[in-house]
């Protein structure tokens, strides 16, 4: 029988939490039993197993930042809208450290396809049509923002930029600019 108040949207939560407190690469089901206080096997009536954990809290942080980023986006276009979506991705990326590496984790094809990842997809496109680019160069643009900002994110995470002037909120500003000036510069001549 499952203990009471136990339940697989409970766990995942739980373990969301966790992984921002200890990294998402420490959250098991056995961690996540220490935490209630509980045995492994009262746990496994909601979860499989460490893996379905860990693809609950990738799903639960897609949808958490794909509805922060929509937020962001209200009412922007442009470099703003550029702009805002970067800050959200950032932000989450330093709130909630553990849950940002959970968007990295690889999900099957289904399971990929009914998550929020689309969203991003949808909203990075979104910013890139107020830019008028063409394909492949919109896909091109999708990957290369989605590039540039994990990999700041991550870098910074990592003291990456710690060591050296200027700090990493100016470094983080000219990138924005310069990303939006590189996308206007790929803009096809008008009529």
């Amino acid at each position: 029988m499952a203990r009471a108040g136990l339940s697989a949207r409970r766990l995942i939560r739980a373990g969301a939490e966790l992984a921002d407190e200890v990294g998402f690469d420490q959250v098991t089901v056995s961690a996540l039993a220490r935490r209630f206080d509980v045995k492994v096997a009262s746990l496994y009536s909601h979860l499989k197993n460490s893996h379905d954990l860990k693809t609950g809290i990738a799903l639960l942080a897609l949808e958490e930042l794909a509805e922060r980023a929509a937020d962001a986006l209200a009412g922007r276009a442009g470099k703003d809208a550029l702009a805002a979506f970067a800050n959200a991705y950032r932000d989450y990326a330093r709130e909630h450290p553990g849950r940002y590496a959970a968007t990295r984790f690889p999900l099957d094809p289904r399971t990929a396809a009914a998550s929020a990842g689309g969203r991003h997809a949808q909203m990075t496109r979104a910013i890139l049509r107020g830019y008028d680019l063409p394909e492949p160069d919109q896909t091109h643009a999708v990957r290369l923002l989605g590039s540039v900002f994990h990999g700041f994110v991550s870098l910074e995470a990592s003291g990456g930029f710690s060591h050296s002037a200027p700090d990493a909120p100016e470094t983080w500003t000219w990138v924005v600019d310069h990303l939006d000036a590189l996308l206007r510069s790929l803009r096809p001549p008008g009529p």
